[in-house]
């Protein structure tokens, strides 16, 4: 298994209810979407992760963000998720989710971060946050970095996804931009076909 969504646009849907999770992942999926992040800090994750896989789980890449322990990986192993996403470097979790089949996405800042997690596996790197560190950082480092998909994640908007693109970004995490707790389904399928307007155009 490795880390191949046909759309390197990643839904981060912190914040989602369980109650609310179907609805919403269903209209990313129906829109193109193929990568969903549920962030551990969100109310009964599990529930919605759960539900996530159980319905979706054939047709997208279902997993947890923030994900800081490896027991946070077990628990989203048991649940059939098949991505950890996390904000931060620790190769111990991310040997830890190769060991347990996982793609994971580890957030890095640094040229040492980024080699740090590829030698511990990572499938893909996390540029975060990317607006601190700019589109000169992500040109910077590709020049550097081996042909792996690298995703810019914080402050991603559909004006500035186009910047990160060209300056060697695969993708992009879309958090508050995309989707904010309880917003009307309405508002997700607008900035989501937003986005899709915007990497189709920059990426033809």
């Amino acid at each position: 298994m490795f880390w191949n969504p046909k759309l390197p646009l990643i839904a981060i849907l912190r914040g989602i209810r369980p109650d609310e999770t179907l609805a919403h992942v269903g209209a990313l999926i129906e829109i193109g979407f193929d990568a969903i992040e549920i962030p551990l800090n969100s109310p009964d994750w599990q529930t919605s992760i759960s539900l996530a896989v159980e319905h979706f789980g054939t047709q997208a890449w279902i997993g947890g963000g923030t994900v800081l322990t490896s027991a946070e990986v077990d628990g989203l192993s048991d649940l059939g998720a098949r991505l950890v996403v996390a904000p931060n470097t620790r190769t111990a979790l991310i040997r830890h989710a190769v060991a347990n089949n996982m793609q994971v996405i580890p957030g890095i800042a640094t040229p040492s971060e980024a080699f740090e997690a590829l030698e511990a596996g990572a499938h893909a790197l996390k540029i975060f946050p990317a607006s601190s560190c700019g589109p000169d950082f992500v040109r910077a480092i590709r020049a550097v970095l081996p042909p792996v998909p690298l995703y810019a994640v914080g402050g991603i908007t559909a004006n500035n996804l186009a910047a990160y693109l060209a300056a060697g970004c695969t993708g992009a995490g879309l958090g508050s931009q995309l989707y904010r707790p309880q917003q009307p389904l309405s508002q997700t399928k607008a900035m989501a076909q937003a986005f899709m307007q915007t990497f189709r155009a920059a990426t033809p």
